[in-house]
């Protein structure tokens, strides 16, 4: 624990409370194998109370109290220890991400290059400006711990600061008050003293780095290295190897959750951050094509055992489905659904339809850790921005028009993702400003009810958004299709992953397939492959028996070449999936194994694979929202995902069958815009407006 100096005498800090103890606390309460436990044992914390109350009283010239009768301080004393554990177990369990999550991330602005200076200057920023409207949580975004020299870039290896624990502390160069304690505990100090929350991006498991030196693991029970069945443990017997992450794979790895000396890594991993006052962690390489459930399930165990709560949040949302989500949502405050978002209309147009799902499957606002959880669109891409994955700073100005901007905020606003502003705030403009402001957007994102995907509306392409004409058939646009198939991921559970199969070649490879349905109804087999892995002279891996039903997939007789179950670089949210090759070799993402129940299952993320259609990215047509208000409103949103204006309807008795006479009972509304504020009068049967291209508008109805 760390030490603070009261005249001239030093005493430990409760971790509990952060108070000074009169002794140090045994070395049970620093582990804290019961938070329960833990909360009671901080040692006397009665003695501080008593030290000010003496000497408040010899200030005022009381002299020193008479000591009181020995029952009665023994009374005081339980009865404040029992108020001290019900007060900080009430913090540690407080409901807290209640509602979807603001705040502003680096990443857009600043890549991994951001510095302490720029950090803080952002903050005070969003402290003044955004605060008041809900952003709270200031966010630094990956590779903090990474020096910012020459030959340093996404996935160098031999970068990165770690401590002799093989955890990473901050670039003492871009964070300088990180001197004082190899950590943010200053910079958190500043931020909470802004009035924010101070959050900070991690990668999955451990660092390569620290693989490569075994590091010895923090048992944080003794502060000495960790050691279980008469032996040490160090950081090789815990990093699997063969599990880097797929797009950084000299940089991480996933941490073998199946023993105690994994656990004791990542419990001492986040017992840091916490120590250094971090209230939200977005940990990457860990959701997605990506998917860790053992890790995000044991962070999330982790993060319960802690006295303060802290967000978490996880990424990336690559391929992310329902079902995938199923069994992590409850254990996360944010997951990702898309690939990352950036600031191109293609991008932005991919979240309606995979939004639109998680709405239906009532994931918005489901059961979180230590709250809610929240499907998680990305960040917005506002302001001025940097470019993906290099090493520059701020440089450019947002490349989508103010109209898709505005398409963008409602979406996110509809469907209650949370809104974290990716832009540098030092250089925020008064349009930039009213969007992420909008009050009735905010309040949407916040306080309504019913968010979905209104499927009623009907519309028409125009060269003159006054005409009028024939209506389209309601809702008629589906994503354009092109010929090829690719393999996608899901859960194992869905109906989806089942029918793969072996089909045997005389004198040749085995190949493994699966039969899908074309458009026309025409069956067709989809067949790759199937080749033995070539094992590295280093790797016993191959040895157990588990692995020796492994096998690559290749197309036809290549063997050089072999299917990826995850990219080996970030994707973005409208990137069209391809088959992703490359050279063979002895990597989880690469193996794969078939199952007797017809699943071909990925050994990288345990996600079964599918065969669809690729898709072109983006979609184009008539989308729209509904949601209802907590004084009867009723939002509806109209989105024109064409490049040209576009009319678009809904009848008021088609608002009735969504959401019945509680939020409908006459068939006129009030009505109001919501961009524009514009009082649109008393409507009669059907609401109806011109939508130019990549634009939305939205209602607020009282009907």
């Amino acid at each position: 624990p760390h030490r603070i100096a009261q005249n001239d005498t030093t005493f430990p800090l409760c971790p509990t409370t952060g108070r000074p103890n009169s002794q140090p606390p045994p070395a049970s309460i620093i582990a804290r194998p019961s938070p329960v436990h833990h909360r009671a044992a901080c040692a006397s914390p009665l003695h501080s109370a008593q030290l000010t109350s003496i000497r408040f009283g010899m200030e005022l010239g009381l002299g020193a109290p008479t000591s009181p009768p020995p029952w009665r301080g023994h009374l005081l004393f339980r009865a404040l220890v029992i108020f001290l554990c019900l007060w900080v177990t009430s913090e540690a369990n407080e409901q807290h991400v209640e509602l979807p999550p603001r705040g502003w991330n680096s990443y857009d602005s600043f890549s991994w290059t951001v510095d302490e200076n720029a950090y803080l200057q952002n903050a005070k920023i969003l402290a003044e400006k955004l605060l008041p409207h809900g952003y709270q949580y200031a966010v630094i975004d990956y590779l903090w711990y990474r020096r910012y020299v020459d030959g340093a870039y996404t996935d160098s290896y031999g970068f990165d600061n770690i401590d002799e624990w093989g955890r990473p502390f901050p670039d003492l160069q871009r964070f300088p008050s990180s001197k004082y304690d190899k950590g943010f505990s200053q910079i958190a100090n500043k931020v909470h003293e802004m009035g924010l929350k101070f959050g900070i991006h991690l990668m999955k498991g451990i660092s390569t780095q620290a693989v490569n030196a075994n590091t010895p693991i923090l048992d944080i029970e003794t502060g000495k290295p960790y050691v279980e069945n008469g032996r040490q443990w160090a950081a090789h017997d815990i990093g699997l190897t063969h599990k880097t992450c797929a797009w950084m794979p000299h940089g991480f790895m996933s941490v073998n959750t199946d023993i105690g000396a994994g656990w004791a890594f990542l419990r001492s991993l986040y017992r840091q951050y916490a120590d250094w006052g971090v209230d939200f962690v977005k940990v990457d390489c860990i959701f997605g094509t990506d998917y860790s459930p053992e890790e995000v399930i044991t962070i999330s165990q982790l993060l319960r055992e802690l006295d303060r709560p802290i967000v978490l949040s996880i990424s990336p949302g690559t391929e992310v489905t329902v079902p995938l989500a199923e069994n992590i949502s409850e254990h996360v405050n944010m997951y990702r659904i898309t690939g990352d978002d950036w600031d191109n209309w293609k991008d932005v147009s991919t979240h309606f339809t995979v939004t639109s799902a998680f709405a239906a499957a009532n994931k918005i606002g489901a059961t979180g850790l230590r709250g809610k959880s929240w499907p998680d669109l990305d960040m917005l891409p506002f302001g001025w921005l940097t470019d993906p994955g290099v090493n520059q700073g701020p440089h450019r100005p947002c490349n989508l028009t103010f109209d898709e901007q505005k398409a963008q905020m409602t979406l996110w606003s509809m469907a209650k993702s949370p809104l974290i502003y990716g832009g540098d705030l030092r250089h925020l403009d008064n349009s930039t400003f009213s969007i992420m402001t909008n009050p009735t957007l905010l309040k949407i994102n916040y306080y309504s009810k019913n968010n979905m995907e209104f499927h009623y509306v009907s519309g028409e392409t125009t060269s003159n958004t006054r005409h009028s004409g024939h209506l389209s058939p309601r809702y008629p646009v589906n994503p354009t299709k092109h010929d090829g198939m690719v393999v996608g991921l899901t859960s194992c559970t869905n109906d989806q992953a089942n029918g793969w199969f072996v089909f045997p070649q005389d004198g040749k490879s085995d190949h493994i397939c699966r039969i899908y349905e074309t458009e026309n109804g025409k069956n067709v087999s989809f067949c790759l492959g199937k080749t033995k892995p070539l094992l590295a002279s280093d790797d016993d891996i191959m040895e157990k028996e588990e692995d020796q039903t492994k096998f690559h997939l290749a197309v036809a007789d290549i063997n050089d070449s072999c299917l990826d179950a995850s990219a080996s670089r970030r994707r973005t949210a409208s990137e069209v999936k391809l088959l992703m090759f490359s050279r063979c070799k002895w990597h989880a993402r690469q193996m794969w194994e078939l199952n007797d129940k017809g699943n071909l299952v990925s050994s990288y993320s345990r996600l079964c694979a599918t065969v669809e259609s690729s898709k072109e990215a983006g979609i184009t047509g008539a989308r729209a929202w509904i949601a209802t208000g907590s004084k009867g409103e009723i939002y509806l949103a109209f989105f024109n995902l064409d490049s040209v204006s576009r009319k678009i309807t809904a009848r008021i008795s088609d608002l009735e069958k969504v959401l019945g006479t509680t939020f409908v009972r006459k068939h006129s509304c009030s009505c109001s815009e919501v961009w524009s504020g514009r009082n649109l009068g008393l409507l009669e049967e059907e609401i109806s407006a011109a939508v130019n291209p990549h634009g939305c508008v939205v209602f607020e109805l009282m009907c």
